[in-house]
């Protein structure tokens, strides 16, 4: 009985579509998250940035990675991103290359640390947008990627049963609407900088 559970409790694997655009985004967060914590550097020391991230006075990255926000736990936030992003990229290639699948408690935790970097991804937009006044472009790029990230991640649990007895018609729609819902969380933070900062004014 207890093999017959455990095997049970071992799921399918993610589609591999949802797994190839979990490592794209994993491999685009990491990247970025490196080079902010190299314009961070910059901006303590002076040096010139690989890519300057100053677009306008607006769009630059300076006021967020040196504000109290853009340094979370007394470090800069990139160094985070720097140890959590090869998660997606871990987590992708499990999916694609697990025969059997994995356990739920496995996926519980993965679709755990995306929620949180969903939640702190819109905690640092709206401080950008309502306290800092500017928008820091590669801030910006890792929004784009954990945005996505975490709908495909929330959908596919709640649609294959990785929460146990949760309901698995909300995945599935989450799913089926995914382009839309994703444009649709880019549209409210894209709105709300234009109306606090017009942002395209100042280009």
């Amino acid at each position: 009985m207890a093999a017959s559970s455990a095997e049970s409790d071992r799921l399918a694997r993610p589609h591999a579509l949802l797994a190839t655009g979990w490592i794209a985004a994993g491999l685009v967060g990491w990247t970025v998250a490196f080079l902010l914590y190299l314009e961070y550097v910059g901006q303590l020391t002076g040096a010139t940035a690989i890519v300057s991230c100053d677009i306008s006075p607006i769009v630059t990255c300076g006021p967020n990675l040196l504000s109290p926000g853009g340094n979370l736990l007394g470090f800069s936030n990139a160094i985070i991103g720097i140890v959590l992003f090869p998660g997606p990229v871990f987590a992708g290639v499990v999916a694609l290359a697990a025969p059997t699948g994995m356990p739920a408690w496995f996926w519980r935790v993965y679709a755990g640390f995306v929620a949180g970097a969903f939640g702190l991804v819109h905690v640092f937009a709206y401080r950008s947008v309502f306290e800092y006044g500017s928008l820091c472009p590669w801030c910006m790029v890792v929004w784009l990627v954990t945005i996505p990230l975490f709908w495909s991640v929330a959908g596919w649990t709640m649609r294959d049963g990785v929460w146990g007895r949760v309901p698995r018609r909300p995945g599935d729609t989450v799913l089926s609407w995914l382009p839309l819902i994703v444009v649709a969380d880019y549209l409210v933070i894209a709105v709300a900088a234009q109306l606090r900062l017009d942002v395209l004014g100042s280009l």
